[in-house]
């Protein structure tokens, strides 16, 4: 059975990484719930998609002079008493334009704020207690070289809240990920942590890490993923390639490589508002991915939807 992963909460219908958005996600089924990670000023793990926060609060308006040189408001430069101050929308453009997702929660409706990963983890096992439930949670640690070039240690900030609530080993309903592989290195052998590990795979355009993603997608680079990490998080559009002449989709070959080397596979982002060319519609999409390819698990803003379609297929 493929497994659903809610993609910063149902983000589709809620501001990402929400409380609100987390619970959501836990009563429209999702097997796993994500966690993007940053530190707050005071080294407070926090569960934010961006080492930014103008995007998705409004921190603009509430601390218009606490902006850096380059014009961005950091989660680094504000304690977390101080976050608690901010009101989180649905993401925006850079320059404040507006929502990027018009069909979305209202952009100035609402009020939510930014979550402790602490906050998360007891809403999650709070419900796996109320409801009998099992919902596990898929925790992604956030530019960790950014992070030291700061001062902090993101990443052993976050494994200690996680030992703390009980998430240790693979056995704990958990995958701790990052794009970057020298931090996942770092955490199975200096760290010596049992967690289980999946590489992000995107493009190098993004400046996500230092890693050559090029390479990643390769039998060599499924290889060498496998003597650290249980499975690979790679875009969605990594895994096929579309026809010029007649549009049809097929295999990257990324997908055997990686079960060459026994590595599961869930790529993002499955959105219904936003679908690759390729397909005409998101049903042909999940189809494909869970019938064809048949991944092993799927990020998605749309939790309950991908369900009804993964349970059809």
């Amino acid at each position: 059975m493929t497994i659903v992963i809610a993609h910063r909460g149902a983000s589709g219908y809620l501001p990402e990484h929400t409380l609100s958005a987390a619970a959501l996600a836990y009563g429209m089924g999702a097997d796993f719930i994500e966690q993007d990670i940053v530190l707050s000023k005071d080294d407070i793990p926090i569960v934010l998609h961006d080492i930014h926060l103008d995007q998705v609060t409004d921190v603009a308006n509430v601390f218009p002079d606490r902006r850096r040189g380059d014009g961005r408001w950091y989660a680094r430069d504000f304690e977390l008493k101080e976050l608690k101050q901010l009101c989180v929308h649905e993401r925006g453009y850079p320059d404040g334009s507006g929502p990027i997702f018009t069909q979305r929660f209202p952009y100035t409706r609402g009020h939510f704020q930014i979550p402790t990963l602490q906050e998360e983890i007891d809403i999650i096992q709070g419900l796996n207690h109320s409801t009998g439930g099992n919902v596990g949670i898929y925790t992604e640690i956030k530019k960790p070289a950014w992070h030291n070039k700061e001062g902090a240690d993101v990443t052993l900030r976050t494994i200690n809240v996680l030992h703390q609530n009980n998430y240790k080993t693979d056995l704990d309903n958990i995958y701790l990920q990052c794009f970057d592989s020298q931090e996942l290195k770092r955490i199975k052998y200096e760290l010596k942590s049992e967690l289980p590990l999946i590489q992000l795979i995107g493009k190098n355009s993004w400046d996500e890490s230092p890693n050559d993603f090029e390479q990643m997608v390769t039998e060599k680079g499924c290889r060498d993923i496998a003597q650290y990490a249980v499975g690979i998080g790679p875009a969605m559009d990594l895994l096929y390639t579309t026809s010029v002449l007649n549009n049809s989709i097929t295999s990257s070959g990324l997908m055997r490589f990686a079960k060459n080397h026994d590595l599961l596979v869930h790529p993002f982002t499955f959105r219904v508002d936003s679908l690759p060319l390729s397909f005409q519609n998101y049903e042909e999409m999940v189809q494909w991915f869970v019938g064809e390819l048949k991944v092993d698990g799927l990020f998605t803003d749309f939790v309950d939807q991908t369900i009804a379609l993964i349970k059809d297929n």
